[in-house]
């Protein structure tokens, strides 16, 4: 269960009630509520005893961990999810979906790859799809794995490290340390020459373990040596073992607060895979069960986006529509002789007046208000998409100054906002559109020879 407020504050100096405002706030209780939120730091109480300390911080910290995976706009961020099943909440930070690059690829097909994952991207309801992650493989030769981390480097994508070799695994993080990436696989077997190491790095690491045991007593030697980014793999033989180890972490982490297990997961599963429908299939079920991080041999553009928009619909909060920003999109080039079209920005009702408007083969402005992404009769009905909503965006837009015949085209469904619209617009011809969006194209084309 999460820590309340009340519990921090009976940890606090004279049991929360020492109010001595060194921490920047007027009372103990709320100082604590701000750490319960994130919004403060523990090391703001000066006051606090070191085990009282450490109580805060592990009470605090969420069951999984959030783990970063490189630097800047492109970072990759897993972990800290908060349900076994997506229906009782929403499911947080979506798994990264990594390429396999290694030394034993020819040049043409390491950059074949690479520029497959620059490439094989598609926009979905305003989400931009694409994988996020290269994993660099060593495979026996060193310098030319060395040379191939560089070449990754320069892509500014967050990477996997993957060798066997400490000395070559750490050689290959030397060169990208400053973009963090994860170090892969510190074992039960290598963890005692890595420990000092990782300790200097300070990157995230990928724990693998042949059992969830195994991976328990390496993530506790590690925290203990105050390595915590940790990412953890267990080995699973087949689908049907990844979904036992990755079911008994996810529910060991939340409902039994196991901080041993408590980190997001990565997995090899994938490699397994015969073909590329194979390998779909298993990573399309180890999005939905629970891994944060799945490599793939490659980057298939028939399996890759029916994935993508697989990943998304499962990572999107199944509670908020999905909605576009409130803006004018243009459409064509737009002139002073140019109709505007207002919708709502519940994001399926705006592509489909998108799509007819580019149909027409005239420009067009576009204005979807902004309806806490409601369709357009679910938004009219509640009070959304009135007149008085309308109206005044557009008077801020700009665009009566841009148009000397002022038309603007409402949905058919919203007839009744005609009177409305026209009493907000005063010199603006407000028609009437039909009730679907499909049915645009034959509609302008009939307005245009009137």
């Amino acid at each position: 269960m999460p820590v309340k407020a009340s519990d921090i504050q009976k940890k606090l100096p004279k049991g929360g009630k020492l109010h001595c405002k060194k921490c920047g706030f007027p009372t103990c209780l709320a100082f604590a509520m701000k750490l319960v939120a994130g919004g403060v730091d523990v090391e703001k109480c000066p006051e606090l005893e070191p085990d009282v300390k450490e109580w805060i911080i592990d009470a605090i910290t969420p069951p999984i961990r959030l783990v970063t995976i490189g630097t800047g706009d492109n970072a990759l961020h897993i972990g800290e999810e908060e349900v076994m099943f997506r229906h009782e909440k929403t499911f947080l930070r979506a798994p990264g979906l990594a390429v396999l690059v290694s030394d034993k690829d020819d040049d043409q097909t390491a950059e074949s790859k690479l520029n497959k994952i620059k490439e094989l991207e598609a926009e979905w309801v305003a989400i931009q799809l694409k994988a996020d992650v290269v994993a660099v493989k060593y495979e026996g030769n060193k310098d030319k794995y060395l040379s191939l981390v560089s070449r990754v480097a320069q892509e500014n994508l967050p990477m996997v490290l993957m060798s066997e070799d400490l000395e070559v695994l750490f050689a290959a993080c030397d060169l990208v340390a400053d973009k963090k990436p994860l170090v892969y696989p510190i074992t039960k077997e290598n963890i005692d020459a890595a420990l000092p190491v990782l300790k200097e790095k300070g990157v995230p690491v990928g724990v693998r373990g042949q059992n969830l045991e195994e991976v328990t007593v390496i993530t506790t030697q590690l925290k203990a040596a105050g390595v915590i980014d940790l990412v953890i793999d267990s080995s699973p033989k087949n689908l049907q073992d990844a979904i036992r180890d990755y079911t008994i972490i996810r529910r060991s982490a939340l409902t039994q607060t196991y901080r041993p297990l408590g980190y997001p997961i990565m997995s090899l599963l994938s490699l397994q895979a015969e073909d590329a429908m194979e390998e779909a299939m298993v990573a399309s079920t180890l999005v939905t069960k629970y891994a944060s991080l799945i490599v793939l041999s490659d980057l298939n553009k028939d399996t890759l986006f029916p994935l993508l928009v697989y990943r998304m619909n499962i990572y999107t909060d199944p509670r908020v529509p999905l909605a576009v920003e409130e803006k004018i999109y243009e459409f064509g080039a737009p002139t002073e002789d140019t109709s505007v079209y207002v919708t709502t920005n519940f994001a399926l009702t705006y592509f489909a007046v998108a799509n007819a408007v580019e149909a027409t083969k005239a420009p067009g402005y576009v204005i979807p208000i902004a309806s806490d992404g409601l369709c357009v009769l679910a938004a009219w009905s509640t009070g959304k998409f009135l007149g008085d909503t309308i109206g005044p965006y557009i008077k801020k837009s700009g665009l009566e100054d841009k148009l000397s015949n002022k038309r603007l085209i409402i949905p058919g469904m919203t007839a009744r906002l005609l009177g409305e619209i026209e009493d907000e617009l005063p010199g603006w011809k407000v028609i009437v559109g039909p009730k679907y969006a499909e049915d645009l194209p034959g509609f302008m084309a009939k307005q245009a020879s009137k």
